[in-house]
């Protein structure tokens, strides 16, 4: 018999063990021991583990981490479903025999007013909702099996998948086109915002003049202005460290220093 691990049981870790415990025998490894269900993990303690999936925050120690835990495990395949600078996927692919897959997740980790937990509603149900991105370097052996078996594991849960060309590919995808492009919209509304109330224009007068544009060409969204808080759109900018995306940060935190005293929107991502 195999089993799989998730390592990190956090808001990412949490769900992913949630989901892929519906179809096979998964133990859920956590730093903080509490976390861990240890008559599970003791029942299962001999199986070997057939995929270690990866979901701890990205730090300066996330590649001797993995290792750490490829050591401890020994999986036939190691995924990463976090979200991590770009070429990590290729150094710890340069350090271990194992196949290294990039899967990371799309979703809002908490929903306003949302009271439940994490693996419960919001990023439990986006999981289900979006098709699961995936990558190989693919000229690694057992590479487009190591594919499949991931591939099967998660259809079998009920997600539906595509395989990317390379990791790199869809490690900048999740930072560029996902969480600072998401970052940049709500900049352009905060910046919008301050030139407005420079000149005493209401913001959604104002904005209402590309409403139809925007119906009928899908590229003139309004953003709300708000605060951009959380540990997705801010911290991802230190993964590609770009000084124009770090543009988002700057007028992010001069827009919080001029409406300190304002109920604005907050955007939690």
């Amino acid at each position: 018999m195999k089993k799989d691990v998730v390592a990190g049981l956090g808001e990412i870790g949490l769900p992913m063990q949630k989901l892929l415990s519906r179809t096979i025998p998964v133990v859920g490894y956590d730093k903080k021991t509490k976390l861990i269900n240890t008559k599970k993990f003791k029942k299962f303690e001999n199986y070997e583990t057939e995929i270690l999936h990866i979901c701890i925050p990205f730090t300066k120690n996330f590649i001797s981490n993995i290792l750490t835990l490829a050591k401890k495990f020994k999986p036939e395949i190691i995924a990463i479903h976090s979200t991590v600078r770009p070429t990590t996927t290729q150094k710890l692919q340069n350090k271990l025999l194992q196949p290294v897959i990039y899967s990371p997740l799309r979703g809002v980790h908490k929903r306003k007013n949302d009271k439940l937990q994490a693996h419960k509603k919001g990023i439990y149900f986006d999981i289900k909702r979006y098709v699961k991105f995936y990558s190989i370097k693919p000229n690694i052996p057992k590479a487009n099996i190591a594919a499949q078996k991931f591939s099967k594991r998660l259809r079998s849960c009920g997600l539906k998948t595509k395989r990317i060309s390379t990791p790199v590919t869809l490690e900048l995808a999740k930072i560029l086109c996902d969480t600072s492009y998401y970052g940049w919209l709500i900049t352009y509304s905060q910046l919008t915002d301050m030139i407005a109330k420079q000149h005493n224009v209401d913001y959604d007068e104002m904005w209402s003049f590309s409403e139809e544009i925007h119906k009928f060409l899908g590229n003139r969204p309004k953003m709300y202005p708000g605060h951009i808080s959380g540990h997705c759109v801010i911290p991802n900018l230190e993964l590609v460290q770009n000084q124009t995306l770090d543009l988002i940060k700057k007028i992010n935190t001069k827009y919080s220093i001029k409406n300190s005293k304002t109920n604005y929107k907050k955007y939690t991502k």
